[in-house]
């Protein structure tokens, strides 16, 4: 676990001396959509007076819109470079940020009204995204980032004591998207999500879960 860590705290040192938004493809128009509705996916259930840990929030892109709730955020992550970053891009009263292992979280149990996070788990666009190393280092992912699959992501959660888990896939729009043609294919993307079999083959997973 610790030399996973020390991989992530220096995958976030090259993240932040290159630029974490460019490398993780927020700003072009596929990023820019697929963020928006993230934010909708992460945000939609919180209310001001909610304390919220938000897991990994790297450099804020996603704080900055969960502060908008009035709920109270902490936001941790554990590359202290990012979070100066974030510190600096995305300050607001209702937020605290914290160097914290999601793994090992300091918090006493039961502390937060919920736990939000994106792509915490690692799970990104496609497969052979996480299994080829040069693509990976390529595509911005860090060394440890791996795939999951919805059925046994579920039983797993649920047999560590989670409750009314729900997992959908979700976005067929890689953020490399040409501009051109990112409306086409965030509009085919969306169709092919309502498909029973087709679905599965999305690039990210909507999970949420009571404990």
């Amino acid at each position: 676990m610790q030399e996973r860590i020390a991989k992530e705290i220096q995958h976030g040192r090259f993240l932040a001396q290159h630029g974490a938004g460019e490398i993780w493809n927020w700003e072009g128009p596929a990023g820019k959509l697929r963020w928006a509705r993230r934010v909708k996916m992460l945000s939609n259930h919180l209310r001001p007076g909610m304390s919220v840990l938000e897991l990994g929030c790297g450099i804020g892109y996603f704080t900055r819109e969960l502060a908008r709730s009035g709920a109270d955020i902490v936001a941790i992550d554990v590359s202290p470079e990012l979070l100066e970053i974030a510190k600096v891009d995305c300050a607001a009263e209702n937020v605290r940020y914290e160097i914290q292992n999601a793994c090992a979280l300091s918090y006493p149990d039961a502390v937060f009204d919920s736990v939000v996070g994106s792509s915490v788990l690692h799970h990104l666009e496609i497969a052979i995204q996480k299994n080829i190393p040069w693509i990976k280092r390529k595509l911005g992912d860090s060394p440890d980032e791996t795939a999951f699959f919805r059925w046994p992501l579920q039983r797993s959660l649920e047999r560590t004591g989670f409750r009314d888990v729900r997992i959908d896939p979700f976005d067929f729009l890689h953020p490399k998207t040409p501009p051109s043609i990112v409306n086409r294919l965030n509009a085919l993307g969306r169709f092919f999500e309502r498909m029973p079999v087709a679905s599965e083959f999305a690039g990210s997973l909507y999970i949420r879960a009571i404990k």
